[in-house]
C-alpha cells in the first residue's frame, strides 16, 4: 500500500492535471469565440489592423518573415489575426519573448476592439523600459536637406524625432529608416543601383537625436528643419508601441518609393488612422513632398529651422572681411597665433569676438574634414575658447534662414510649348517623372542643384529636311538621369561642381537622335543673386557606325531677378575628335505664377555644320 505521503502527491499531480486541462479547454473556449467575433466584425478588413500590418495593394510590405505569425500572414491578413489571438492565449513565455511583449500595438488593440478577457500575465521588461527611457509626449517630423555633392542624398531625408518632458529636444529619440548599408565603405554607382532596385534591407532605428543632428548638421553640412506635428499624447504612445513591433524587422528599401520618408507615413497613419498621407503618393515618395502632404493633412503645429555648420560658417564668412576670413582660418589651423590676434590694433573688439567664435567653428569643420587632428583639435578649441570669454557678448549672429521646403514646388511636371524651329511652328509636349532643373524655381529647393529623372520631350510640326512635306511626331530629346551640383565656392568652402547625363538627343553636328553621355566637373561662384559656373565636359555620342565624342567647355549663369522670376543662360565649345567643333548656346527666361505653374520663354543657338539651328518657344510649366 502507498504510505500518505506518496498518496498526497498522486492526488495532487491528478488534480494539477485536471486543472490544466479544464484551463486549457476554457481558453481555446475563449479563442475560439474571439475568432467568432471578429470574424463578424470582419477585424482584419479594417483599417487599422492592415496598417499596423503595413497592407499595401493586397499584399504587407513588411518582408521579414519573423514579423507574421502565421506562414500565410503577408497576404491572408484573417490568418495573421487569428494566428495572433492563438498567441496570445497559448503564450509559452511570460517575459519579453511573450507575444503581447513583441506586439504591444497589436495587443492593446485587440484587447479594445474585442474585450479580451482572461490573457495571460506577461512582463516585458525591455518595452516598458524603453517607453519609461523616452517617456513619449509629442512627435516632430524632421527634414534634413539635400547633401549638394551626394548624388543619393540630393532628396534629403526625413525621420521623426520623439519627444518627451525634457525642455532640451536634444535629449529626445530620433527614429530612423534607411537601408542597412555602410555608404562610405560602398561604391556610390553600385549603392544608387542597388537603391533603385531594393538591393538592400532597410530597417527602423531609434537613437538619441543629439546624434542624428551631429550627422547631419556638422558631418554631412545639411541643414535641419523640423515640424513639431500636432499628435495627442495617446496618439504618440500607439506610435511608439509600432515602433517597437518593427525594430527588429526588415522591408527592401526602395529608392523612389518604399524610401525613408515613406516608412515615416506608415507610423504617422498608425499614430493617427484618419489621415491617409501615402494616398498623396502613387509612383515616387519625395523627401519634401512627404511634409508637404502632412502639411496638407492639416498635422503641422510649428515650424523651426536648425542651421548647419557649413551655414553657419557662411554667416561667419558675410560678417569678415577677407582679411578677417584668412585670419580666422589660420587661427583655426594654428598657423596664427591667438595672441598676436588679440595684441593686432587694426581689429576692433567687437571684429575680435566675431574672428574668434568663427575660428572656433572652423577648428570643429577641420577636425571633421581630418585636416586636423583630435589632439591638435583639442588644443586649439581650448585656447580660441578661453580667448573668447575674456571679450564679453557679440551681436546676434545673422543667419540666413533659406526658404522653407514647403514652398518648393511638386516634384513631376508636364509642359507645353510652342515656338519656331527654323522658321517652321513647332508644338511641344513634355513629361518629366522628377524633379528640378537649372533655369526652373528653386524656391524651397537646394540652391545650385539639378535632379531629372526621365524627362521625355517630343516635337510635332518640324519639316523633315528629306521631305519637306512631311510632318511627324518625334522624340526631341529623352533624359534617363541628369544630375548638377553646382556647390559655390568662397574662402571657406572651396568645394569642385559636377554634372552628369545620361539620355537621347539631337543636339550633335548631324541632327540625328542618339544616345547622349557625358560627366564633367568645374567650378561655381554666387551670391544671393544668383550664381555663375564654369564646367569641362567629356562627352559620348553612341553609335555603331559612326560614334561621336569629345570635349566641351561650358559657361553658364543664374539670375534671381525678382520673387519667382529666374533668367538663366549656359554657352558650350564642343570639340570633337575628328576636329568637328560646335556652338551651343540657351538663354531662358521663367516666372512662377503660383507653386504649381510657370510660364517661360527661351531660344535655344545650335550650330551645325554650316546649318545652323535657331529655336524659340514660349513655355507652360505645370507640376503636380
Amino acid at each position: 500500500m502507498l504510505d500518505g505521503s506518496l498518496r498526497q502527491v498522486l492526488i495532487f499531480v491528478k488534480f494539477f492535471i485536471f486543472f490544466s486541462f479544464c484551463l486549457h479547454v476554457t481558453l481555446w473556449a475563449d479563442v475560439a469565440h474571439y475568432h467568432r467575433l471578429a470574424d463578424e466584425r470582419q477585424l482584419h478588413s479594417e483599417r487599422y489592423w492592415q496598417l499596423l500590418l503595413h497592407v499595401s495593394n493586397g499584399s504587407s510590405e513588411i518582408d521579414d518573415p519573423e514579423f507574421f505569425l502565421s506562414p500565410s500572414g503577408k497576404r491572408d491578413f484573417k490568418s495573421e489575426l487569428h494566428a495572433t489571438l492563438d498567441a496570445l492565449y497559448a503564450e509559452r513565455y511570460f517575459d519579453d519573448n511573450a507575444t503581447a511583449c513583441r506586439f504591444p500595438a497589436r495587443t492593446a488593440w485587440l484587447r479594445e476592439r474585442l474585450d479580451l478577457q482572461g490573457l495571460p500575465d506577461v512582463t516585458c521588461n525591455e518595452y516598458d523600459t524603453l517607453v519609461r527611457k523616452i517617456n513619449p509626449r509629442s512627435v516632430t517630423l524632421v527634414f534634413a536637406d539635400a547633401h549638394i555633392n551626394s548624388p543619393a542624398s540630393m532628396f534629403g531625408h526625413t525621420f521623426l524625432r520623439i519627444d518627451s518632458a525634457y525642455e532640451s529636444k536634444l535629449l529626445s529619440h530620433a527614429i530612423n529608416y534607411a537601408a542597412n548599408a555602410d555608404q562610405s565603405k560602398e561604391n556610390g554607382v553600385v549603392f544608387a543601383i542597388k537603391g533603385l532596385f531594393g538591393g538592400y534591407p532597410g530597417i527602423y532605428s531609434l537613437l538619441p537625436y543629439y546624434e542624428k543632428l551631429s550627422e547631419y548638421k556638422s558631418t554631412e553640412q545639411r541643414d535641419i528643419w523640423e515640424y513639431e506635428l500636432n499628435l495627442s499624447e495617446e496618439e504618440v504612445r500607439r506610435m511608439v508601441a509600432h515602433i517597437w513591433e518593427l525594430h527588429v524587422t526588415y522591408s527592401w528599401y526602395y529608392f523612389f518609393d518604399e524610401n525613408c520618408s515613406y516608412h515615416m507615413l506608415w507610423l504617422l497613419e498608425v499614430a493617427r488612422p484618419s489621415v491617409h498621407l501615402r494616398e498623396y503618393f502613387w509612383y515616387q515618395v519625395i523627401p519634401p513632398e512627404t511634409v508637404m502632404a502632412v502639411e496638407a493633412e492639416g498635422m503641422i503645429a510649428k515650424k523651426r529651422f536648425r542651421p548647419s555648420k557649413r551655414a553657419m560658417l557662411l554667416a561667419y564668412e558675410a560678417a569678415l572681411t577677407p582679411r578677417e576670413r584668412l585670419l580666422a582660418m589660420s587661427v583655426a589651423l594654428g598657423e596664427y597665433e591667438v595672441a598676436t590676434l588679440l595684441s593686432d590694433p587694426e581689429i576692433s573688439a567687437p571684429k575680435r569676438r566675431r574672428l574668434l567664435e568663427a575660428s572656433a567653428e572652423l577648428c570643429e569643420y577641420y577636425l571633421i574634414e581630418n585636416r586636423l587632428s583630435k589632439e591638435r583639435y583639442l588644443e586649439l578649441f581650448q585656447k580660441i575658447l578661453k580667448a573668447r570669454s575674456t571679450l564679453g557678448r557679440s551681436d546676434a549672429l545673422h543667419v540666413k534662414v533659406p526658404a522653407n521646403p514647403l514652398l518648393a514646388h511638386p516634384s513631376s511636371k508636364i509642359s507645353y510649348a510652342l515656338g519656331s524651329l527654323e522658321g517652321d511652328l513647332t508644338h511641344y509636349f513634355g513629361v518629366r517623372a522628377s524633379y528640378q532643373a537649372i533655369g526652373e524655381a528653386d524656391e524651397g529647393l537646394l540652391e545650385g542643384t539639378q535632379i531629372e529623372f526621365f524627362d521625355l520631350l517630343l516635337r510635332y510640326g518640324h519639316e523633315e529636311r528629306m521631305d519637306q512635306t512631311a510632318k511627324r511626331v518625334e522624340f526631341d530629346h529623352a533624359t534617363v538621369i541628369s544630375l548638377t551640383s553646382l556647390a559655390m565656392r568662397g574662402d571657406f568652402f572651396t568645394p569642385f561642381s559636377w554634372r552628369m547625363r545620361l539620355g537621347w538627343d539631337r543636339d550633335a553636328s548631324d541632327e540625328r537622335l542618339r544616345l547622349h553621355a557625358r560627366l564633367g566637373a568645374g567650378a561655381s561662384w554666387g551670391g544671393d543673386y544668383g550664381y555663375m559656373y564654369l564646367l569641362a565636359e567629356p562627352f559620348a555620342y553612341y553609335d555603331p557606325q559612326q560614334p561621336k565624342a569629345g570635349l566641351m567647355g561650358t559657361t553658364g549663369a543664374l539670375l534671381r531677378l525678382a520673387q519667382g522670376w529666374y533668367s538663366a543662360w549656359e554657352y558650350g565649345y564642343r570639340l570633337y575628335y575628328d576636329g568637328d567643333r560646335q556652338h551651343l548656346f540657351k538663354a531662358t527666361q521663367r516666372v512662377m505664377l503660383r507653386s504649381d505653374t510657370g510660364l517661360g520663354v527661351e531660344y535655344r543657338f545650335l550650330g551645325r555644320d554650316g546649318r545652323d539651328e535657331n529655336r524659340f518657344k514660349a513655355l507652360l510649366d505645370y507640376y503636380f
